[in-house]
């Protein structure tokens, strides 16, 4: 869920907010938080970016980056998203990125202890999760339903005030998200991004008259069951589609993978391909002790992003091999700002709840039948 904005220079930001405060009047009521959530993550990639110029070196980690938004990515015309994401930056710069905060309290950096890696056993190990991946029940998306998912999330981030820069973090929290299979409806509530405990949509065609086609990027079911299965091919094609994503390929590749695995549904055959094809990925390695986000303990597969210093972990059960969900460890040092996130700090948790095929928006599973 990349996005590229054209960089602005601050004296562009007064004529910019003008065009946005126009624009934002004539957006529907409860669309304009969803509108900020993710622009705020354009221009936070943005900044992060020009700093990264002057220190010479790429300062974008990557679980910074990607962040958790609301699936599906609204496309924006560019004029509009260079525009608002400069006001955005005004913002988030001025209140510490209230934008984000939504409902949920912030309090102090998660930490974790940083777990010991090794490549050893990780072919064995990939091949155990694909054989129960391949067992798991995943019935098909018909027309009319939607792919629910609740989980429970957390993530730490760097939060400016007056100038003065430091670490917060939102409360863990419950996320539930409803998509159509073939991506133009669907709810989000998540008190982390929604200014309305009820939610909002996340249909389409988008107040400007966009529906993005499914992608990597943007893997509604119906494209997803249109994948191949092969691990040669199916890497190949994840390489092609997120060519200048990430900071290095391999690193996108794996975390395109854990998109997939976290926040969408993938038809069976996939869903157990994904890992085959996650062990081709150079840099791989198993993490024998890992904790998701609502304490559950297990094994993990996970690769270092070695320019943010950030391992991306997915997490699954010892015993079962069952997915429980995923985080982020700051397990090197950085420089500048980003020296805040010292080794240990948890950029992002979540743990998987409920996934599940229902046949109504806002149904849960358990109201189904």
């Amino acid at each position: 869920m990349n996005a590229n904005t054209s960089r602005q220079h601050p004296a562009e930001w007064e004529e910019g907010a003008q065009l946005f405060t126009r624009t934002a009047r004539d957006l529907p009521t409860g669309r304009h938080q969803f509108h900020k959530e993710r622009l705020m993550a354009q221009i936070q990639q943005e900044q992060q970016e020009q700093r990264g110029e002057h220190t010479g070196r790429s300062a974008v980690p990557a679980k910074t980056r990607r962040l958790r938004l609301p699936r599906p990515a609204i496309v924006l015309p560019a004029m509009a998203a260079t525009v608002a994401a400069a006001v955005v930056a005004g913002v988030a710069m001025s209140d510490g990125g209230g934008v984000r905060d939504g409902g949920v309290a912030t309090g102090p950096a998660l930490t974790a202890e940083v777990g010991a890696a090794t490549s050893k056993g990780l072919p064995q190990l990939l091949d155990q999760i694909s054989l129960v991946a391949a067992k798991e029940s995943h019935p098909v998306v018909k027309p009319g339903q939607y792919v629910y998912i609740e989980s429970k999330t957390a993530d730490t981030f760097l939060k400016t005030v007056d100038d003065k820069t430091s670490l917060a973090s939102h409360a863990l929290h419950r996320r539930q998200v409803w998509n159509s299979p073939d991506g133009t409806k669907g709810w989000l509530i998540d008190p982390a991004v929604n200014t309305d405990s009820a939610g909002e949509t996340l249909s389409l065609p988008d107040e400007q008259g966009n529906t993005p086609k499914g992608s990597l990027n943007y893997p509604t079911y119906d494209y997803l069951a249109k994948l191949t299965t092969d691990p040669d091919q199916l890497l190949a094609l994840i390489y092609k589609e997120t060519k200048g994503q990430g900071n290095t390929p391999d690193q996108q590749a794996f975390t395109t993978i854990g998109d997939l695995l976290g926040e969408s549904y993938p038809p069976a055959e996939l869903y157990s391909a994904l890992f085959k094809t996650a062990a081709k990925i150079p840099g791989v390695v198993v993490v024998p002790e890992a904790v998701d986000a609502v304490g559950r303990t297990g094994i993990a597969v996970a690769r270092l992003d070695e320019t943010s210093g950030q391992r991306e972990e997915w997490i699954f059960d010892r015993k079962t091999h069952v997915f429980l969900g995923e985080r982020s460890v700051q397990v090197k040092k950085n420089t500048g700002t980003e020296a805040l996130m010292k080794p240990g700090t948890v950029t992002f948790t979540s743990a998987i709840l409920h996934r599940a095929v229902v046949d109504g928006m806002k149904q849960a599973p358990s109201q189904a039948g």
